[in-house]
């Protein structure tokens, strides 16, 4: 009889190689190689940059005023530590159990715009965050991002299969219908705000998800229409408040001076011109170190990478951001279901049109509505929710049908 001992060292028979093949492949499709990569390593480098701009545009304005010059900086990174830790979650949990609390999430989203009406603060002319302790504020808005995106592909990515042939249809009239009854109330909400950059981005992306998901064109081209007709309706009748219709108007407006609205305007392009090729080198910009350009840290962040980092360094932001939406189309491309590729698709519209607007109201060819630049801005909330929505993008891309470990 074999004794114990001589068992513990007996050598371990060697694998098989289909079971080498397996232990290889098992690793090779693990979750952690299975994120995708590059999407994450473009938001950590825009994040991290975002705070090295946030730091250069507020060190020496809080230094001036006793404050500790690092403050926004701390604050910046410990908002995306944060909203790693959400992202990690929104990761892990299975999005299509979303499908299930999709309409706890927009009752939760609705709660949170109905509270900013009732105990909010107004901060630059607009009544949308909670101010919270310790110098910290919440914008529910931006997480009502999160929550439209997921209650419209709820509605559009459901599955109509036609009982008799099997065939899945596409979209049709009452889910429009729906989709636009349940965008309506958070919109009128943040329109009572008033926030109408944020209005602006649930319209883009419901224009934008109703496009692709194959609801029918007429609706599609109706609603391009009648915003039009509602926009000019608003400067017509100046149903907007004076600000916002100064912020929507100026940018067309050839004559323009320091005390006019388009000040901020004239101080972004000062400093972007001021960086050249190379740039003026960080915390050396002229025009960021002297706080000639208002909100440089949060809705004209882009500006200090301009003028300290210079065409170079702008340029390299715009390559990162593009390299976050080539991502998030492949994901959408990459789904295997119609529920998956709205919330990418959602995501992409949201990114991009805020991209391009924050972006372009810099340079001058946009106006100035408010909107944060995604990553790169200074905020708590806009920080959370931009996480929460890339973590959403990574929890598609590890579900997808097309791969045949999908968890």
């Amino acid at each position: 009889m074999t004794s114990p001992t001589a068992l513990r060292s007996s050598p371990v028979p060697p694998r098989g190689r289909i079971g080498q093949l397996r232990d290889r492949a098992a690793g090779r499709h693990s979750p952690l190689r299975r994120l995708d990569w590059p999407l994450q390593i473009a938001v950590i480098a825009l994040s991290i940059l975002g705070g090295l701009l946030v730091w250069s545009a507020t060190r020496y304005r809080e230094a001036g005023s006793g404050a500790d010059p690092q403050l926004f900086l701390k604050r910046h990174l410990l908002n995306l530590a944060i909203g790693l830790v959400l992202a990690g979650v929104a990761t892990v949990v299975d999005y299509r159990i979303l499908r299930a609390y999709a309409p706890f999430v927009y009752l939760a989203s609705l709660v949170g715009l109905v509270a900013v009406l009732l105990v909010g603060s107004t901060i630059n002319g607009a009544h949308s965050w909670i101010v919270l302790p310790a110098g910290f504020q919440l914008q529910p808005s931006e997480f009502a991002k999160v929550a439209l995106i997921v209650g419209v592909a709820m509605i559009l990515g459901e599955k109509h299969d036609d009982r008799d042939t099997g065939i899945r249809l596409n979209p049709g009239h009452w889910d429009v219908v729906g989709v636009l009854g349940l965008a309506g109330v958070p919109m009128l909400l943040i329109m009572m705000q008033p926030d109408f950059g944020t209005f602006m981005v649930f319209v883009f992306v419901i224009l934008g998800m109703l496009a692709v998901s194959g609801a029918p064109s007429r609706w599609v081209i109706g609603l391009i229409l009648f915003g039009i007709l509602f926009g000019g309706a608003i400067l017509q009748f100046h149903l907007l408040k004076p600000y916002q219709e100064a912020r929507l108007t100026q940018f067309v407006q050839s004559n323009q001076n320091a005390s006019s609205t388009g000040y901020n305007v004239d101080q972004a392009m000062t400093a972007i011109a001021n960086g050249g090729v190379t740039g003026r080198g960080l915390f050396h910009g002229t025009q960021t170190q002297g706080q000639f350009v208002p909100e440089q840290q949060t809705d004209f962040v882009f500006t200090v990478a301009g003028e300290e980092l210079g065409f170079l360094g702008a340029g390299g932001v715009l390559l990162l951001l593009g390299l976050v939406l080539w991502r998030a189309l492949a994901t959408a491309f990459d789904s295997g279901d119609s529920f998956g590729a709205m919330i990418a698709t959602g995501v992409v519209c949201w990114f991009a049109f805020q991209m391009f607007v924050n972006i372009g109201m810099t340079l001058g060819i946009m106006p100035v509505t408010g909107l944060p630049l995604p990553f790169l801005s200074y905020g708590g909330s806009s920080m959370f929710a931009n996480l929460l929505a890339v973590g959403l993008l990574q929890n598609v891309r590890l579900r997808a049908r097309s791969d045949p470990y999908a968890l």
